[in-house]
């Protein structure tokens, strides 16, 4: 794999350690500025909603330059919202910092895939894909764990300058080994809008709402469930989230080496497993070994549909692939956002905190149908396009014959 690979992971390293660290650090932020829990979760749902808004806009502003250079631009912006957020006086500016964070998100993710996929042998896509995304899976492992350590042990200032450092090595990785290649010759915006109208790539971004949305909808609540109902202490939280994150990189790696020899099949067993982990988690949740397992699982099962999943849109929309990659980023959070909605909206109605997951697995299976309806959608073209290749009329082809 190219050393352009690492550069674009250690970016992907920041950008998942900034996501997903503040869920740890909620109190302590909370306490600094003298707002509630509740309020300071909206640093979480701010980030949430400017990667989803900001994954089209900064890709569309980033059509008239090259990859290599949005990039860059992309961590000069996360590294500008992070810096942000750790020198923020008062909350309405620590917010500001996160949203401004998020816009690099989506796009560096979605122009990260495009680049990454271009770097290899198209044989090997969807495993250089895979790459790029172990940074994000590791940070879960690695860089949430040390970063919520440094917030609660010296300050959650301090964890934001570390990120921001992180996204410095991020953009000298960046600008010394990405290749400055040069853009595909005729593509416009209208080129990138146009896939859209591919039933392919929208049932691909579908499938990402609806399989990611699984995962969250029994993570989001992992702590309730994991104290309330499995018996961990609270500090145990901590390490199952850990558990998740080694979840996270076995699935993506399985991903990324199967998803370029058998993309569909992949698919189908990832998301059904997926399903049926999240059905039988809402009796597992009351054992805690069963309980670690299973986390473990959907970790892993979730993530091992990420770079299919990239890999198909990028497929489908192949031309113009760079607006579509950037969305379906966008889409794992939205199918976040609508699983956290749905899975709190069960828990209020007084079904308990295993509910969730019921909820998880019918996201998936439903992600499941449409897999199937994509697979049949895709046969009929093909065949249709062998008939209509094979069609030739025979006085035609006589008439080759004698010319």
């Amino acid at each position: 794999m190219p050393l352009a690979l690492l550069a674009l992971a250690i970016g992907a390293f920041g950008i998942g350690t900034t996501e997903f660290v503040i869920m740890g650090l909620l109190p302590e932020v909370a306490g600094t500025f003298d707002v509630s829990i509740p309020t300071a979760g909206y640093l979480v749902s701010g980030y949430a909603l400017g990667v989803m808004l900001g994954a089209p806009l900064m890709t569309i502003l980033g059509t008239r330059i090259s990859r290599k250079r949005m990039l860059m631009l992309l961590m000069g912006l996360f590294i500008v919202g992070n810096v942000l957020s750790a020198v923020a006086p008062v909350f309405g500016l620590m917010l500001a910092g996160r949203v401004v964070a998020s816009l690099a998100h989506g796009a560096f993710f979605g122009i990260g895939s495009v680049v990454a996929a271009d770097l290899v042998a198209p044989e090997k896509k969807a495993g250089a894909i895979a790459m790029m995304f172990t940074g994000l899976t590791v940070a879960n492992v690695v860089g949430v764990p040390i970063g919520t350590l440094i917030g609660q042990q010296v300050s959650w200032r301090a964890t934001f300058f570390v990120v921001a450092a992180l996204g410095v090595l991020g953009l000298l990785g960046v600008a010394k080994l990405v290749p400055d290649m040069p853009k595909a010759e005729g593509v416009r915006l209208r080129h990138e809008i146009a896939a859209f109208r591919n039933v392919q790539v929208l049932l691909a971004m579908a499938m990402t709402v609806l399989g990611f949305g699984g995962v969250f909808a029994a993570i989001t609540y992992i702590t309730p469930m994991m104290t309330n109902v499995a018996g961990y202490a609270d500090t145990s939280v901590t390490w199952l989230l850990v558990l998740f994150g080694l979840g996270m990189v076995t699935g993506n790696l399985i991903g990324g080496r199967f998803a370029d020899r058998a993309l569909m099949p992949l698919l189908y067993v990832s998301l059904s497993g997926l399903a049926l982990v999240l059905a039988l988690f809402t009796m597992a949740a009351h054992d805690k070994t069963a309980s670690a397992v299973m986390i473990f699982l959907i970790g892993a099962l979730g993530f091992a549909t990420v770079p299919p999943l990239q890999k198909r849109v990028l497929d489908q929309a192949a031309g113009a692939p760079t607006l579509a990659s950037a969305v379906n980023i966008g889409a794992f959070n939205l199918g976040n956002a609508l699983s956290a909605w749905l899975g709190g909206i069960v828990i209020a109605a007084g079904l308990g905190y295993t509910a969730p997951n019921w909820v998880g697995a019918v996201l998936a299976a439903a992600a499941v149908v449409l897999a199937i309806v994509s697979s049949a959608l895709e046969r009929r073209t093909n065949a249709g396009s062998r008939i209509v290749a094979g069609a030739v009329p025979e006085p035609v082809r006589a008439s080759a014959v004698h010319h």
